[in-house]
């Protein structure tokens, strides 16, 4: 019952936005073209909160350098050790030479929202300026995200929303991604057949939200059957686990699978060890399944790039830079869009020499992802971060 009910409240909740959406401060002071594209009330989340920033008049009590905390949820996938290098060997070393950041402390709940909940009260109370927060639940953790802007620290929902309004997000619009993935199958496979849904996290509004663009979509081909959802939990074991036990009890032909990353790889392999055909399934930025593709080019006729793990937590950490140096944000979530490469462009960016065992990620890179003059859209007072003067910071009263 869980995904007609899901489409149901995200119909419902999208017919509700279109006649208030207009009346949305944060979201009408954007780009025309970003509202329509990214902010459509048809092409959103319902629950996503898209009001005005809290944070629109904020700035850090405290003068650079900074403290951060990144109370992360999890940390048994690709995604995750993708964010982490990203973080410690790019992200902390150029911030600190900027003289902008102190420390970064590290916190892991391992998806236990109670767990999480008391490490972020914690790293408030050890006196961060910011917390970052990633793929979480999206209500449990609105008390604790409470009482950090209680005590004058931000928190940041990098990858997914939180639904506190005093938390800002950021991610890509996924019912738009899920949208993309729902009609390039239906594409690559003619318009009819069975396909196989395979979720991330259940719960978590990444997984949601996706499956939500994947809905929408699939309801204009009524010759395709979607069988499913599994959770492939964003893990690659997980999937092909999954998948391989989903083969093996339905012994049907199937046509594709549709599958969120970081999880294609897991998919290619529980493909190939059944003895099936090669299937179309979704291929997002896991360099695996990429060179599985560069090697056999015929096999797919795109990626789509959803969520590519450090471009996206360098995104949430740049419009937490811009927040606590008072540049105001006008909405609570900054959106962008997925990617997708077709087989020339993949063919130029993926060595010949990869590995299709590798467990690393492809990158369109920052900028290409949501670079400085992309961001400068969603605030107040834009200003390139990394120029940043410490000595010019208010003086708390």
């Amino acid at each position: 019952m869980k995904q007609p009910l899901l489409r149901i409240a995200a119909l419902c909740g999208a017919a509700l936005l279109a006649t208030t959406a207009i009346s949305v401060a944060g979201v009408d002071e954007l780009p025309e073209d970003i509202q329509q594209e990214l902010y459509n009330p048809e092409m959103i989340d319902p629950n996503q909160p898209v009001g005005d920033s809290a944070y629109r008049d904020w700035v850090a009590k405290n003068p650079p350098p900074w403290k951060i905390g990144y109370a992360s949820s999890y940390a048994g996938n690709t995604w995750r050790a993708g964010v982490m290098n990203r973080l410690q060997n790019e992200i902390i070393p150029k911030w600190k030479e900027l003289g902008l950041l102190e420390e970064v402390v590290i916190t892991q709940s391992n998806l236990n929202d109670a767990t999480q909940i008391q490490q972020i009260r914690q790293l408030v109370d050890q006196g961060v300026d910011a917390v970052i927060v990633c793929c979480s639940n999206p209500t449990a953790l609105n008390a604790s995200v409470e009482y950090a802007y209680n005590n004058d620290v931000a928190v940041f929902s990098g990858i997914g929303y939180l639904t506190s309004p005093y938390s800002v997000n950021s991610s890509a619009n996924f019912v738009v991604g899920g949208r993309m993935m729902g009609e390039w199958m239906a594409e690559e496979i003619g318009g009819e057949g069975t396909i196989l849904n395979v979720e991330g996290i259940p719960g978590a509004s990444a997984s949601d939200s996706q499956n939500v663009g994947i809905e929408l979509a699939l309801e204009d081909y009524p010759d395709i059957k979607v069988k499913g959802p599994i959770a492939g939990m964003w893990t690659d074991q997980v999937a092909q686990a999954e998948i391989q036990r989903w083969l093996a009890t339905n012994p049907g032909k199937l046509d594709g699978i549709i599958i969120q990353s970081a999880s294609e790889l897991g998919a290619l392999r529980a493909l190939q060890q059944s003895g099936r055909d090669m299937v179309p399934i979704t291929i997002g930025s896991e360099l695996g399944a990429l060179c599985y593709w560069r090697n056999n080019p015929d096999y797919v006729s795109a990626a789509i790039h959803a969520w590519p793990p450090g471009d996206d937590f360098e995104m949430i950490w740049n419009i937490m830079m811009r927040t606590l140096q008072g540049q105001g944000p006008k909405v609570q979530s900054i959106l962008t869009k997925p990617i997708m490469m077709d087989r020339e462009q993949m063919m130029a960016a993926i060595p010949e020499d990869c590995s299709e065992q590798s467990d690393q990620w492809y990158h369109p890179g920052i900028e290409a992802w949501a670079g400085k003059d992309f961001l400068d859209q969603f605030f107040l007072r834009p200003a390139d971060p990394e120029a940043y003067d410490p000595a010019s910071h208010p003086v708390a009263e």
